[in-house]
């Protein structure tokens, strides 16, 4: 069995009386890519941004390399900091080149020396194509490129496992097919990810389990040849079945 690296049990999330998460549990192993699917409002943003803390869990545990990350005695950035994260929107740093957004966490983060700095994002650029781009701002770039960019700083901190919100839901549909050859890039390359996407003929190409998600709950999860030909639930077949016929 693969080492487990993140474990979710009985998460709850709420936001005043809305209850955005439902007593979630599931668990993601070492070197595993897990895309989560759904429709809008069904929690799975929600659920990614609870797993690095960008939203505090109501109730439950996360459980990351063996350590409870909701434990009040736990000092979470120690941590958090080996979880990358891709936003639906690349907030990438305005007013710095590409370089520098690549650069800026490792120095402040992982106190790297800024030759350092320099040398690893300089590698990571060149591997999503963006080396050639070092001095731009994100303002002068394709909103593929931007997102590029965001894999690109964050792979630079060595992360051991890959958050990705939504990572192609802002782009334009000719970029889209950019962004997700890098990802499946990284996935060949055996590193975790937690995947949020709408793009279903990725997870089903990527993801070596897929999550599906309505209100809030965890309705069925499987293999992608499970969940996208043989799904169990009714509301599983409902989405796929709105989904791909709307393609």
């Amino acid at each position: 069995m693969a080492e487990t690296m993140i474990e979710i049990r009985n998460l709850k999330m709420q936001f005043g009386d809305n209850e955005v998460l439902k007593d979630i549990n599931f668990s993601v192993a070492k070197g595993e890519v897990v895309c989560i699917i759904g429709a809008s409002g069904s929690g799975k943003s929600t659920l990614l941004r609870c797993t690095n803390l960008l939203e505090r869990a109501t109730g439950g545990q996360i459980i990351f390399n063996g350590v409870d990350l909701l434990d009040s005695k736990v000092h979470p950035l120690e941590l958090t900091k080996e979880m990358g994260m891709v936003f639906q929107s690349f907030n990438l740093f305005s007013n710095m080149t590409v370089l520098k957004n690549c650069m800026v966490g490792q120095t402040t983060v992982l106190k790297r020396s800024p030759q350092e700095a320099k040398e690893k994002a300089l590698k990571y650029l060149e591997h999503v194509g963006m080396a050639q781009y070092i001095n731009a701002k994100p303002h002068q770039l394709s909103g593929g490129q931007q997102q590029r960019v965001a894999i690109a700083r964050a792979l630079a901190m060595d992360p051991q496992v890959m958050l990705f919100d939504e990572p192609t839901s802002a782009l334009d549909p000719e970029m889209v097919g950019e962004v997700l050859k890098v990802i499946r890039g990284l996935a060949n390359t055996g590193l975790t990810m937690l995947i949020v996407t709408h793009e279903m003929a990725f997870a089903r190409d990527v993801a070596d389990r897929v999550v599906f998600m309505a209100d809030g709950v965890i309705v069925e999860e499987g293999t992608p040849e499970v969940i996208f030909n043989n799904p169990t639930n009714k509301r599983t077949k409902a989405f796929l079945n709105r989904i791909l016929n709307d393609k």
